[in-house]
């Protein structure tokens, strides 16, 4: 299983080659807290108001600013809580199907090998003990399952404050999944230098949707990761040194992770439905002017 160093995230650095800096030493100009009371706690988490973020275009240059408005833990329980989260995900993952057989499940051993008494050896009922080649397992490992609970509050605590704490490395882009009319990775390393990523560094792309061009033009390099709201995870935010999104992302992020999320007390909601809501009232917005006339 892969495995990650929690303490040594890129999310909790400002970059991989500073010291460790918890939440509540980060940038004052790039992350604002303010408290605001539960209503059905007298526990209190931080409304974390990131500092605008650039839209970029395709060529790499400025063409608007946008906001990300997500709820995070406060600072001295959010590592307790993401380490709580990426712990749940790792051991939830564990297929816990290793077995091995007893004396008793190996196959042969029925007869006595030699009589008890009268041969000068120790005396031995079964030629598959453990104490021989071919013999079974002692306290050997058994199917198991590993998976432990986590609340769904607490999970989605964890993820929001997970990205909230990597704001400081998320850059926004015009969305650029029709960009590409064919696949071609050097035309995709090509479009994220202009971006200011390095393809050397761990970049995880959170897209509405991923075409097929656009799959097939970053599947050859190692660092890139592209997700969409269904398979949006913990494990990945922290393993990355960059997050990229775009607008529909960022929409679907404060939607599903702000301050002001109503759906924590009834089931989750489908992932692709709420992404395919926001597309639909962009949609809308922009076919209006034509409805009107």
């Amino acid at each position: 299983m892969t495995s990650l160093s929690f303490f040594s995230s890129s999310i909790f650095l400002s970059s991989p080659h500073q010291n460790l800096k918890s939440l509540s030493t980060l940038k004052p100009n790039s992350l604002k807290t303010t408290t605001r009371p539960l209503t059905h706690s007298s526990k209190t988490l931080i409304r974390s108001e990131i500092a605008t973020i650039p839209i970029l275009s395709f060529e790499g240059e400025k063409i608007g600013e946008t906001f990300l408005d997500l709820k995070a833990a406060p600072a001295e329980t959010a590592r307790a809580v993401v380490h709580r989260g990426i712990i749940t995900d790792q051991r939830n993952k564990r297929r816990g199907t290793a077995s091995t057989l007893t004396r008793a499940e190996v196959r042969g051993g029925g007869a006595k090998p030699y009589p008890q008494k009268k041969t000068g050896r120790a005396r031995r009922g079964s030629q598959r003990t453990p104490l021989r080649p071919g013999g079974g397992v002692i306290f050997g490992p058994k199917p198991k399952d590993w998976s432990i609970k986590i609340n769904r509050k607490e999970k989605r605590l964890a993820i929001s404050t997970a990205l909230a704490s990597a704001a400081t490395n998320t850059i926004v882009v015009e969305d650029f999944g029709d960009k590409f009319e064919k696949p071609k990775t050097k035309e995709f390393i090509e479009v994220i230098k202009r971006w200011g990523l390095d393809p050397k560094e761990k970049n995880m792309f959170l897209l509405p949707e991923v075409s097929d061009n656009l799959k097939l033009s970053s599947r050859n390099i190692g660092t890139i990761k592209m997700l969409t709201p269904r398979t949006l995870n913990l494990f990945d935010i922290l393993n990355a040194d960059k997050l990229v999104l775009t607008q529909p992302s960022v929409d679907y992020l404060n939607r599903m992770y702000g301050i002001d999320y109503e759906g924590e007390d009834e089931d989750d909601d489908d992932d692709e439905e709420a992404i395919e809501a926001i597309a639909d009232e962009e949609t809308e917005a922009s076919e209006s002017p034509d409805a009107s006339e």
